[in-house]
């Protein structure tokens, strides 16, 4: 049970308390230390071993070279920090490890200013064709037939240029490469993520003794994302359902207000150096009743049956199936039926918040070592409530660790 304090004219305004400011005491966070000040961004060294091996799966994959847009990948093996627009800018990878990157002429210093690691920068004009400028680049290094891997979120104008460009080419999918290096993370990587769990932990526990009566889903927001930014994370998301919405995984557009006896469903995350966290927290302002107790000791026990499934060698949809035996035995779904869990087990997390693979039915993925995963399989009942917890994984040479840990009960909602 989570502490009750009054908020004042919240309960008596009723759709107002929307409008109201926090109080002082509300949107304070002197005090909360900055538990990334310590973080080790990515370095150089790292980002030169990502595209080693790239370069050995274009190789593994019998692919000649690699296009990447901007977004996560292009963080991942540059450090190019960039927006995806109609102006190309890309970065190409070869089999044998030569980079270089595309961009319009007059982005170049920008682009420059981010990026980490050697490569050529290949400009346009406003009045050339980018893919143009990539065929040459890739000619001059033999490259003209054969595959060539694009990134799997690149857009269609992108890969429908290339293969312009490049007729005698064929244009694959990159996933093999590209999942190859990002669904295993290094040390590094955990590092920065345990950091932005660690954030997000500290950031519940600043607002949860903060939630009163009538406060809406934008002011618990405020508080946990102001806290996550004190705590020195940049704050990704703060999803607050209340009451019925809690039913509903993605909520509801009705208006909202914390009420006695009912469930605040939370899931907030944070970034540190990129890197993200992605946790979930489910309890009821004032007294729990004994449903709202079963349905939360139950998908509780839903993470652990998810857990003890997610073995080394086991393939990834293998952790889904298990969590529905387990909720098909005490009557809910089945499979993906309400109420019970209509969406999968987990997905993978990194740089996004959510990315390949996916704790889901069909997935054949083998577990491995550095492989990132939430487990958040959360109970719905339409029309009631819902209950969700949410905590990561990550694998390890000896089988799954939590970033976060599991809270013990309901009345304990953050541990």
């Amino acid at each position: 049970m989570i502490q009750r304090r009054q908020f004042l004219g919240a309960a008596a305004l009723g759709g107002l308390a929307a409008t109201l400011p926090l109080p002082a005491w509300a949107a304070d966070t002197a005090g909360l230390p900055n538990l990334a000040a310590k973080a080790v961004p990515i370095g150089k060294a790292e980002r030169v071993a990502r595209l080693a091996k790239a370069t050995h799966l274009l190789r593994a994959n019998n692919m000649d070279a690699l296009l990447i847009e901007p977004g996560s990948s292009l963080i991942y093996f540059t450090g190019v920090r960039w927006s995806r627009s109609e102006r190309l800018t890309a970065a190409v990878l070869t089999r044998e490890g030569e980079l270089a990157v595309v961009t319009p002429f007059f982005e170049e210093p920008s682009v420059r200013e981010s990026l980490a690691v050697a490569a050529d920068v290949l400009t346009w004009n406003e009045d050339d064709n980018p893919l143009a400028a990539v065929a040459a680049w890739l000619g001059k290094r033999g490259l003209t037939k054969g595959k060539i891997g694009v990134e799997e979120t690149v857009r269609y104008f992108a890969v429908d240029g290339l293969e312009k460009a490049m007729p005698q080419t064929t244009v694959v999918n990159a996933a093999p490469v590209v999942r190859g290096c990002r669904m295993h993370k290094s040390p590094a990587e955990i590092a920065l993520m345990q950091i932005a769990s660690d954030i997000t932990i500290a950031a519940y526990r600043h607002t949860a003794p903060r939630v009163e009566a009538g406060m809406t889903p934008d002011q618990i927001g405020a508080i946990m994302a102001a806290a996550t930014t004190a705590l020195g994370g940049r704050s990704e998301f703060e999803l607050i359902l209340l009451g019925e919405a809690s039913a509903y995984p993605h909520g509801s557009g009705k208006p909202q207000a914390v009420k006695d006896g009912e469930v605040v469903l939370m899931d907030c995350g944070a970034t540190v150096h990129g890197y993200q966290s992605d946790i979930s927290r489910s309890f009821v302002y004032g007294k729990a009743s004994p449903r709202q107790r079963q349905v939360w000791d139950q998908m509780r026990k839903g993470q652990d049956v998810a857990f003890a499934a997610a073995k080394l060698g086991t393939p990834a949809g293998q952790v889904d199936d298990a969590v529905r035996a387990y909720y098909a035995g005490l009557g809910w779904g089945p499979d993906y039926k309400l109420p019970g869990t209509s969406h999968r087990t987990g997905h993978g997390i990194g740089l996004d918040g959510h990315e390949p693979v996916n704790l889901v039915r069909g997935e054949t993925t083998k577990l491995a070592p550095g492989m990132c995963f939430s487990n958040e399989p959360g109970i719905y009942i339409p029309g009631e409530f819902g209950i969700r917890l949410e905590d990561c994984f990550y694998m390890t040479d000896s089988g799954p660790q939590w970033f976060s840990e599991p809270p013990p009960s309901i009345d304990q909602p953050f541990g």
